[in-house]
């Protein structure tokens, strides 16, 4: 009646999130409301704490944020995934999302070692199940990367190896997911400061060091969108030659005798 997907009924229904209160004044006028009742609503939503303009925290912990993200993403259709210097949660090995955790739970300050290797374990599981959600073929991933991302020698470089490997598999075996690349050079209107992942264009996250960020802001939704197109159009979708560039690149440290 309204041309909402079913799954963004289905959150607003569970409470996954807050609700835009454009969406709630469609929904109750569709269902039989008056516009009296349609205003009360609409003013209920706006007061609620955390309202839909705000950048909230996406969880403390985290294990949490993965949990969260994966919330978002069984509720949605389609992500849009920008990312400008590390690879994105969905495409991640885990020995790639170990070392990104690690780095990140250094900040964390848990007090011992055992306390934050448990902690990037339980991140690492819980990133690697999101995962499942790509062999849905109901659901849309476009991934576009800038190629400092590859030069980025977040792990050893053997495991750099594997993760190109991987890379090219995603891209490879599922025809719901692409892959864009930004090659370096490339002449670019808007400077990539940070990455950020946008859900049916309904809700933005970014990562930062010590937790996530999410905003549902009309303004921002359609700013962020507009960012992603721009770096979608300077992406090349043959990204062969990239990864056979930076494979060729770790196989060389790979192959370089020790100086110790």
């Amino acid at each position: 009646m309204i041309g909402m997907s079913q799954p963004k009924i289905s959150r607003i229904e569970r409470g996954r999130g807050l609700p835009d209160p454009e969406d709630v004044a469609t929904i109750a006028r569709a269902l039989g409301a008056d516009e009296r009742q349609v205003t009360a609503l609409m003013e209920r939503v706006e007061r609620l704490p955390g309202k839909v303009n705000d950048w909230r925290p996406t969880a403390e912990n985290l294990a949490g944020r993965q949990e969260r993200m994966t919330d978002w993403e069984s509720a949605i259709t389609t992500v849009r995934d920008f990312q400008p210097a590390i690879l994105t949660g969905l495409l991640q090995t885990s020995g790639y999302a170990r070392s990104v955790f690690t780095s990140f739970q250094r900040l964390a300050e848990l007090g011992t070692d055992e306390l934050a290797e448990a902690a990037v374990l339980s991140a690492v599981s819980a990133r690697i199940r999101r995962q499942e959600i790509l062999a849905d073929p109901t659901r849309s991933f476009c991934f576009v990367i800038t190629e400092s991302v590859l030069r980025n020698q977040i792990c050893p470089p053997v495991e750099m190896l594997s993760q190109l490997g991987h890379l090219r598999n995603v891209a490879d075996r599922h025809h719901n997911a692409a892959l864009r690349i930004v090659p370096d050079g490339k002449a670019v209107e808007i400077a990539p400061l940070h990455g950020f992942v946008l859900f049916d264009d309904e809700l933005i996250v970014v990562d930062i060091f010590t937790t996530g960020l999410a905003s549902q802001n009309r303004a921002d939704l359609r700013a962020y969108r507009r960012v992603f197109d721009e770096f979608l159009e300077c992406a090349v979708t043959d990204i062969e030659p990239l990864l056979a560039k930076y494979e060729q690149f770790y196989l060389d440290q790979v192959r370089r005798p020790s100086t110790s």
